[in-house]
């Protein structure tokens, strides 16, 4: 057997048939076939249809039996308390299966939190057995790399909607957004706001969604003006809450997204004067560390990060061995942690004061 390579077997029509039906040269055609990203996507649209219509036989990249006995997973920042433990999940239960981890972080914020351009190739040539991504964007072109080379992945907590078939991990959102809504109309509000983080993502877009639904069961009318996005910035969730207390009509208790926007909450709030819980209850979103620090001690939703990180993997251990999960989407179930940021409303609505 004559070895070469690429990442193909000497089967059916060479390189150089695919390269000529699709005219490009073979060096281009074979950046194609071993996933490089260095290729314009027309021209890899008009190979990749070359090599379907010839029937060009691919190797897959990874071997379902032989595996390297290491994972990558790749996080937006390492220096969060988020991901840290989602690196504590992953870290369990890779043990657990006798696999190692390699951590990437910190990719460049100018491409939206996107693998930088190369990283996947650095990725075949590490021969590692599958990835996971934790709050991480992929392109379309990334998304099809890692489906070419038959590269098993996990998307834990995607920022959106994976394509159709890509297995991901996350939390029970919608109905975390019910429970911290139920939980403030429970103690006597009717003048709740949101401060969410991005209008786009899947977990915010959820978590308001089943905001305005508990609303709705509640018979509350829903205001418009009482839903603020702040794109999960700390100061940005500060101004947001200004502006809901400069409205005419101001809110008396407030459910942001995340506990990091709840801290710039709470400065708007300390900046007007108002005291957490007798002016105005706040519920946060995650049960960071952090929520048990601040004072007063926040009332939280909690999201399971390192039971979703560990889930992650076991799944994609299973894909590494050739199984297919049943489900695609795999959501854990939130619950509510009640501190000291909450009580019934005061009798006096909360003022502005600049």
């Amino acid at each position: 057997m004559v070895r070469t390579g690429s990442a193909h077997v000497a089967a059916g029509p060479t390189l150089a048939v695919v390269a000529r039906e699709a005219g490009v040269s073979v060096p281009t055609a074979s950046k194609v076939v071993n996933g490089r990203e260095d290729v314009a996507p027309e021209t890899r649209r008009r190979v990749t249809e070359a090599l379907d219509r010839l029937g060009y036989v691919r190797r897959p990249r990874f071997d379902a039996v032989r595996t390297s006995g290491f994972i990558d997973l790749v996080v937006h920042a390492l220096d969060t308390s988020c991901s840290g433990a989602v690196l504590h999940g992953v870290e369990a239960a890779a043990h657990d299966a006798g696999l190692e981890v390699v951590v990437s972080a910190g990719l460049p914020r100018a491409t939206g939190g996107r693998p930088e351009r190369g990283w996947l190739d650095k990725l075949t040539a590490r021969g590692s057995s599958g990835v996971l991504f934790h709050l991480t964007e992929l392109t379309s072109a990334q998304y099809t790399w890692l489906d070419q080379h038959r590269i098993p992945f996990v998307m834990i907590d995607p920022v959106l909607e994976p394509p159709p078939g890509v297995v991901s991990v996350g939390a029970a959102n919608w109905q975390g957004g019910v429970t911290a809504t139920e939980h403030l109309l429970a103690l006597g509000h009717d003048r709740i706001a949101v401060v969410a983080g991005h209008q786009r993502t899947m977990a915010d877009s959820a978590r308001v969604a089943g905001y305005r639904s508990a609303l709705a069961s509640a018979g509350v009318r829903h205001r418009p003006e009482y839903v603020r996005h702040a794109g999960s910035d700390e100061d940005l969730a500060r101004r947001r809450t200004l502006e809901l207390l400069d409205l005419p009509e101001p809110p008396t208790a407030l459910f942001v997204c995340s506990d990091r926007m709840a801290h710039g909450v709470y400065a708007a709030l300390a900046e007007r004067e108002l005291s957490v819980p007798d002016d105005i209850s706040v519920v946060g979103f995650d049960d960071l560390p952090e929520s048990r620090w601040i004072t007063p001690a926040l009332t939280t939703v909690r999201q399971p990060l390192s039971e979703m990180a560990a889930t992650a993997l076991r799944l994609l251990v299973r894909m590494m061995a050739g199984d297919r999960p049943e489900s695609t989407r795999t959501e854990l179930s939130t619950r509510l942690v009640e501190r000291a940021s909450t009580a019934a409303p005061s009798l006096a609505c909360p003022v502005s004061r600049p």
